[in-house]
């Protein structure tokens, strides 16, 4: 293959490659399209050294659409399972933050305070009730 041949091809090769930027495509389709077209030049290179550009081209262009489909598919497979472990995380914290509205609401209604003591028939720190002092005096250090 000439040099003409080789500027067509790579032209042919990057319309390509940008025609398909503006679409929203998978790590498969990105590391396919682009391994593909890299195979396809370094193949065209290493062919046309030994006299068969198009060969080179065909067997580079395979080799890296196969190689980068591969790799954009295992990056495809972790986006997802990070994408489903972010889920049942935010879900998590959805169910915590309930629980959390439903315990303040049943705090509220017995009348508790944020550690669990009721406002009647519990002991400050004057009352006496249980001290043992027997002084009934108000005094928490008789």
């Amino acid at each position: 293959m000439n040099i003409f041949g080789k500027i067509a091809t790579s032209a042919v090769i990057i319309t390509f490659v940008s025609g398909c930027a503006g679409t929203n495509m998978s790590s498969t389709e990105k590391g396919a399209l682009g391994a593909g077209a890299l195979g396809a030049g370094l193949g065209a290179i290493v062919g046309s050294q030994s006299g068969h550009a198009g060969a080179g081209t065909a067997i580079g262009a395979a080799a890296g659409l196969l190689g980068g489909g591969l790799m954009g598919s295992q990056i495809d497979r972790q986006n997802q399972g990070t994408m489903s472990q972010e889920e049942r995380l935010r879900r998590q914290d959805e169910e915590i933050q309930r629980q959390r509205r439903e315990l303040e609401e049943l705090r509220r209604q017995q009348g508790s305070d944020s550690y669990g003591r009721t406002g009647s028939g519990g002991y400050d720190r004057y009352d006496n009730r249980g001290s043992g002092n027997g002084s009934g005096s108000k005094d928490p250090y008789y």
